[in-house]
C-alpha cells in the first residue's frame, strides 16, 4: 500500500494540503506553531494527529524532494514547506512556524547561517534548526552554532539518522551524538579563541554538573550518563537542565560548544 492509499484522517488531510501548497510554490501555516507562541517545539508528544512539522531548505530540488519524501513517510512528521534559499526559508518559516528546520549551508543569496540566525530571531517561538553539512564545511560550523543551530547532519547520512535527528531536536536535545559530528564540533571549537564568558560560567557549575557536561561532550545520552554515574536518569535530566540554565545555553550543542570554547574539555582530556 502506498502513502496515497493510506486512510485519510486529520493528519492525512493536512499532509495533502501541505503537498498542494508545496506543489503550487506557496507557503501556509499548516499545523505549525501559532505566531503568538502558543505551541513550542518539544512541548507536545508527536502523533499522527499532532506531528512534528518540518521545513526543508536546500538549493537542490532533488535533495529537497528526497528529504521531504522520507520525512512525510513518517506518521509523526509533516513537511509544511520547502525553500531553495535563505530568503525563501525565512518567508516559509514565518508563514508555517515549523517545529524543525532542515537547513543547507551553501545556498544562493542568503546562506544557511544567516537564514538560521534570522529565523531564530524572528520566528516566535523559534524552531529547532538542523544544519545539513559535509566534511568540507568545517569553517561554517561554529558560526552556525552561534546563530542558534541545534545540531548537524551529514548530507550522506542514512534516512534513519535524519529521522532520529529530527525527533531528537524536537524533544529538546541537540544532535551531537554521531562521532563525525562530535569531531567537527571539537575541531572547530578548539580552533576558536577561549571565550571569557564561557570560562566564567563554569565557576557556577558544581563538580557533578561539570562531570555531566564532560559526558555530554562525549555525546552520551542521559541514559548512558545515568548508567556511568550509577544515578537515576531523572537526576541526570535535572543536572542537564541546570547546566543549560547556568551556561545560558538553549540546548546540549550550545553547552558542549561552550565547554570547548572555555577550555573545559581540553583541560580534562590531558
Amino acid at each position: 500500500m502506498t502513502l496515497a492509499d493510506q486512510p485519510r484522517g486529520a493528519a492525512g488531510e493536512r499532509r495533502d494540503a501541505a503537498r498542494e501548497v508545496r506543489a503550487g510554490g506557496g507557503r501556509a501555516a499548516l499545523g505549525g506553531r501559532a505566531a503568538d507562541g502558543g505551541r513550542v517545539a518539544g512541548d507536545h508528544p508527536a502523533t499522527p494527529d499532532n506531528p512534528i512539522t518540518v521545513l526543508v531548505v536546500d538549493d537542490q530540488e532533488l535533495v529537497r524532494s528526497g528529504f521531504s519524501m522520507v520525512i512525510d513517510s513518517q506518521e509523526d512528521m509533516l513537511v509544511v514547506g520547502e525553500a531553495g534559499d535563505g530568503h525563501s526559508a525565512l518567508k516559509a518559516a514565518l508563514a508555517a512556524h515549523p517545529d524543525v528546520v532542515m537547513m543547507d549551508v551553501r545556498m544562493p543569496g542568503m546562506d544557511g547561517i544567516a537564514a538560521t540566525e534570522q529565523i531564530i530571531g524572528m520566528v516566535k517561538p523559534p524552531p529547532k534548526v538542523i544544519i545539513l553539512t559535509t566534511f568540507d564545511l568545517d569553517e561554517y560550523l561554529m558560526a552556525a552554532i552561534r546563530a542558534g543551530a541545534s545540531g548537524f547532519l551529514l548530507k550522506d547520512a542514512p534516512p534513519d539518522a535524519m529521522l532520529a535527528a529530527i525527533r531528537t531536536v524536537h524533544a529538546g536535545d541537540g544532535v551531537i551524538a554521531p562521532a563525525p559530528t562530535k569531531r567537527l564540533i571539537a575541531s572547530v571549537a578548539a580552533a576558536t579563541p577561549p571565550d571569557p564568558d564561557d570560562v566564567a560560567a563554569f565557576e557556577n557549575l558544581t563538580e557533578r554538573e561539570i562531570e555531566v557536561l564532560l559526558m555530554m561532550a562525549e555525546g552520551l545520552s542521559n541514559t548512558e550518563i545515568a548508567a556511568r554515574l550509577s544515578i537515576a536518569e531523572t537526576t541526570v535530566k535535572t543536572h542537564v537542565g541546570r547546566i543549560l540554565l547556568k551556561l545560558e545555553a538553549r540546548d546540549r550543542v550550545q553547552a558542549v560548544v561552550a565547554a570547548y570554547r572555555g577550555g573545559l574539555v581540553q583541560r580534562h582530556s590531558t
